[in-house]
């Protein structure tokens, strides 16, 4: 059976603290894919900043120097407010012989009783649980805990960097970074 790990999020932009946790979780559970999957929308955010088919284009940027990472557009296809329980049945129906591991931030970890139908979905798919700093781990559900290099940076960090005219090079991929530059997002 293979082994997949899906990492979920806006990618709005995609950035390496999202490639560094992928590949240690990927290394860590000896999974043989890592699936990214740019979320439609998602229940706890009322917009994204950018339009899905270029959080999509920027997200198969920021992958393709990894073999074993691919992007999947399946919650994309859908409209409406994006559930994981939804995307994880259709994922199960769609590759019968692959277990699914969803790969979360600590951040996740505490707010897991709070997701849609949790306790199918726990039942359904495996757990992979990154550190954080500044979150706690601690959980009734189970999750395997992956830690990984401190790399304190996110999606909002990158935006607001780039609204202010400062680099993020090194917390983007190259690619990612041209993107951006091209499409003249995030600059106001």
């Amino acid at each position: 059976m293979k082994k997949v790990g899906i990492l979920g999020g806006t990618f709005d932009p995609p950035h390496n603290g999202h490639l560094l946790a992928a590949e240690q979780v990927r290394t860590a559970l000896q999974l043989d894919e890592i699936w990214f999957l740019p979320a439609g929308m998602p229940p706890h955010k009322k917009s994204t900043a950018t339009p899905a088919p270029m959080r999509l284009r920027m997200t198969e940027l920021a992958i393709q120097s990894n073999c074993h990472f691919k992007v999947n557009g399946i919650e994309l296809e859908r409209s409406g407010p994006s559930y994981t329980i939804d995307t994880m049945k259709e994922l199960k129906r769609n590759h019968p012989d692959s277990q699914f591991y969803f790969i979360i931030g600590a951040d996740m970890i505490a707010y897991l009783p709070k997701w849609h139908k949790i306790d199918e979905l726990s039942r359904l798919i495996e757990f992979a649980g990154v550190n954080r700093s500044g979150y706690s781990v601690e959980t009734v559900y189970p999750v395997h805990l992956v830690n990984i290099p401190a790399f304190d940076i996110s999606s909002t960090l990158v935006r607001k960097r780039i609204k202010e005219g400062m680099s993020v090079k090194y917390m983007v991929p190259d690619q990612v970074i041209q993107f951006i530059k091209e499409h003249q997002l995030y600059e106001s």
